[in-house]
């Protein structure tokens, strides 16, 4: 039996979507049925949600309609449309774990700002999406719960952390869902499951009710199939929020005006930055034909290029990874078995003469609780913060960072934007890197300085590679950087790309159970 087609298919994006349930030429309960039908049909396959909020999304939908029925549709941007949560953003009254045991039956009793702006907007609120445990990883295997497939192909990764928001979106279970970015794990999936994510300039959306992992670099941002998908969404999900410190008290650009804008007009034309050091040895070069020539078509349009170097790219797998861990180090201290989520109390008899009782249930709900990944973070970030050590890394890494941020600042003195490739490897197959980590890091080569200096960037299709052996084509993905605050530069270009090719509106192939006959959705 071949899958069913979603009703969000029929429209050319989540903006005809919802204007169609604005205008009740379609329902949201309607639309919202289609996808959880779909969901039920695949996901068993996919392990993209960790769990689907049936009942909560048909009261949300009917909602909506009752809303548009009684003429009060003035502030549904998003009527009707169905969206999945990534497991690292809280939502009210369902079950919020960061795929990890240690928040077993964890339900907050709020949304997180970025969740209550799309409900707000008519949105309806599927489930919670699969992920990598507490955002550590590049390929979704780390979840405590289960590990997610990739719709191209099931014996692939989707990438990570946000794994399942993209292979979601990949598979036609939901238009639209929100991902969460501290090192790539927005683009990097993005780009191997062949959608559309961006990850907004650092305090452009708000991180409120966003489980913490590397505070000064966690940012939530939207996975949808095309530019204009993002900039509508985060139309809605943008601005300053006083409940984050962090949160930007600035104006919000117009993005859905950004993507209509050309690249080229009568007074200038968009220069595009090559960077060097994201061309060289390492690229799987059927990736870097794919990404320079979806450069040369923004050529063909119009547009100059420049050749550009970020001299210090080479140190930012090492510097990421002391600062992320420190503060994971830091931030994950709070889950010690006491206030919520996994407590593991040892017995009467098993606690020593001289053993605290308290400590003892810390040690054994965090060895518990915690998976291995969880584990190797927490310990390398303690050490890197221990007294002696502290100056040596953490404050130096923080430094080198400043630096970091001034190589992209250096760059943009002759360029709009940045284009690289978002990853240096096709999706790799399940298993093939969990033993070595160092291999699994150096996935995110390409996405992780853009966290170090707070940039906006985007990663969108460019093109389909087939592996020898296989008949099952496997998606590639290109970058565009901006500098800060430049969020509507970036969506303008990707949105510019996207007119002139068809990468973005390629499906994978799903079948409903081993066997079955293929459809394309």
């Amino acid at each position: 039996m071949a899958a069913t087609t979603p009703v969000c298919e029929a429209f050319d994006g989540i903006a005809a979507l919802a204007q169609a349930v604005r205008a009740r030429e379609v329902s949201a309960v309607e639309v919202t049925r289609s996808c959880l039908e779909r969901i039920a049909q695949l996901d068993d396959q996919l392990g993209c949600f960790l769990r689907v909020d049936e009942q909560g999304a048909l009261r949300q939908a009917e909602a909506v309609d009752a809303k548009i029925r009684e003429g009060a549709d003035e502030e549904l941007l998003l009527a009707g449309v169905p969206v999945g949560i990534k497991d690292m953003l809280c939502t009210k009254d369902l079950q919020t774990t960061a795929a990890s045991k240690i928040l077993a039956g964890f339900v907050p009793p709020y949304d997180a700002t970025a969740v209550a702006k799309l409900r707000a907007a008519g949105a309806v609120v599927l489930g919670k999406l699969n992920m990598d445990e507490f955002a550590m990883g590049s390929s979704n295997e780390n979840s405590a719960l289960r590990p997610c497939k990739n719709p191209w192909d099931v014996t692939r990764v989707p990438g990570g952390s946000s794994g399942g928001s993209a292979a979601a979106v990949a598979a036609s279970l939901c238009p639209l869902s929100l991902g969460t970015d501290t090192g790539g794990s927005i683009r990097q999936p993005a780009a191997l499951c062949g959608v559309t994510g961006m990850k907004p300039t650092y305090g452009r959306v708000s991180r409120y009710g966003v489980i913490a992992f590397a505070s000064s670099l966690d940012q939530v941002g939207p996975l949808g199939r095309s530019a204009v998908d993002l900039a509508q969404a985060l139309q809605v999900i943008g601005g300053h929020d006083a409940h984050d410190a962090t949160s930007l008290p600035l104006e919000q650009p117009d993005y859905l005006a950004a993507c209509q804008t050309p690249i080229v007009d009568k007074n200038r034309r968009l220069r595009i930055g090559l960077p060097k050091e994201f061309f060289a040895q390492g690229l799987d070069p059927r990736i870097e034909r794919c990404v320079r020539a979806a450069i040369a078509s923004l050529q063909q349009e119009g547009a100059e290029l420049v050749d550009v170097s970020l001299p210090l790219t080479k140190h930012s797998i090492a510097i990421y990874y002391l600062i992320a861990t420190a503060e994971a180090s830091s931030n994950l201290s709070r889950y010690d078995g006491v206030r919520y989520g996994l407590r593991v109390t040892p017995c009467d008899g098993e606690i020593g003469p001289g053993q605290s009782a308290l400590v003892e249930m810390y040690k054994r709900t965090r060895a518990a609780g915690f998976g291995p990944e969880v584990q190797r973070r927490i310990m390398l970030g303690t050490y890197v913060l221990r007294s002696g050590y502290y100056d040596a890394y953490y404050r130096r890494a923080s430094q080198v960072r400043t630096l970091v941020a001034r190589d992209f600042a250096a760059a943009f003195t002759k360029c709009d934007v940045l284009m690289t490739p978002t990853s240096p490897v096709l999706p790799f197959r399940l298993g093939e890197r969990l033993c070595d980590p160092l291999s699994m890091y150096l996935a995110d080569i390409y996405t992780i300085s853009c966290n170090l200096a707070g940039l906006p960037g985007l990663s969108m299709p460019c093109g389909l590679v087939t592996e020898a052996g296989s008949d099952r084509p496997l998606p590639v993905g290109v970058q565009v950087l901006g500098p800060p605050l430049h969020d509507a530069k970036v969506l303008q270009v990707a949105a510019a790309y996207q007119r002139i090719t068809d990468w973005h509106k390629q499906r994978p192939q799903i079948l409903t159970r081993p066997g079955a006959e293929a459809a394309s959705p």
